[in-house]
């Protein structure tokens, strides 16, 4: 979820290695605590939106490819070019039909072909030249085929109450703003940037998975917290003592707060 980003961040470096060591023990896990929260809501509305056999799929900003893994042993797709800046977790796990791929989408030679599908789930968060990035990612979709895009939504909002939880939420996202460049607030306007490529038939919905005692996107916060605890305490709206006291109300029982949403937005390419 929040794995890499874009240049011009102060101190997390081009793509925030410095907050989110794709090297460092238990990263990969990290990342698959994201994706057991998300995946079935993902692969549901792809195989929804038609995913299946003869489909050429590109999975951008992969992670540790388990969408991609899910459409060809799930929707049975053709093929899934699976694509990231620090393609290890990839690599890995090889699989038939699954073509791993290390590159960097902002480069402007960056140009992987057409595809059925295009998805893109937790990354452009984390990138500058946001629109860019949708009208380039819009071009390799095939006439006829589909762009899909997910991203977290913030609903820590002022009027939200205040409990550890969303202390230390609004502590992280103003944190990897700052130090990785994350930017979730502009993610609301999706439906627009897809409608301004000339995709078709745009639509969004969003999911908010419940913060459960020992759920996979509580354990996720929990290690997304101890890797960017530094650009938390930055921010002068936590302390240690705060972060901890977070953890712990996740793994009360008592957490009484929404989780970061999902907004998947998707929008099709009109035959010609």
């Amino acid at each position: 979820m929040t794995a890499a980003s874009g240049g011009g961040a102060s101190d997390g470096g081009r793509y925030g290695e410095a907050v989110f060591r794709p090297e460092q023990a238990g990263e990969g896990e990290r990342i698959d605590f994201g994706a057991l929260a998300y995946d079935d809501v993902t692969m549901a509305r792809l195989r929804a939106l038609g995913a299946g056999p003869g489909w050429r799929c590109l999975d951008v900003g992969a992670g540790t490819g388990t969408v991609s893994r899910r459409l060809l042993d799930e929707a049975r797709v053709a093929s899934v070019l699976a694509v990231d800046r620090d393609a290890r977790f990839l690599s890995e796990r090889p699989a038939p039909g699954l073509d791993v791929r290390e590159a960097d989408i902002t480069a402007p030679d960056f140009d992987p072909g057409r595809f059925h599908l295009v998805h893109a789930r937790f990354v452009l968060m984390h990138l500058p030249e946001r629109e860019r990035l949708i009208r380039a990612l819009a071009e390799h979709v095939a006439p006829g085929g589909v762009l899909v895009l997910s991203d977290a939504i913030d609903l820590t909002s002022e009027r939200a109450p205040s409990t550890p939880y969303t202390v230390a939420m609004r502590a992280m996202w103003q944190g990897l703003r700052a130090t990785i460049g994350t930017d979730v607030s502009w993610v609301p306007t999706y439906p627009q940037l897809l409608r301004g490529t000339q995709l078709v038939s745009v639509a969004a919905e969003i999911h908010v998975p419940p913060l459960l005692p020992g759920s996979p996107i509580s354990r996720f916060w929990a290690d997304t917290w101890e890797r960017s605890r530094s650009a938390m305490l930055a921010t002068g709206l936590v302390d240690d003592a705060a972060v901890d006291a977070a953890v712990r109300y996740l793994e009360s029982g008592e957490c009484a707060a929404l989780s970061a949403g999902m907004l998947t937005v998707w929008g099709w390419k009109p035959e010609r």
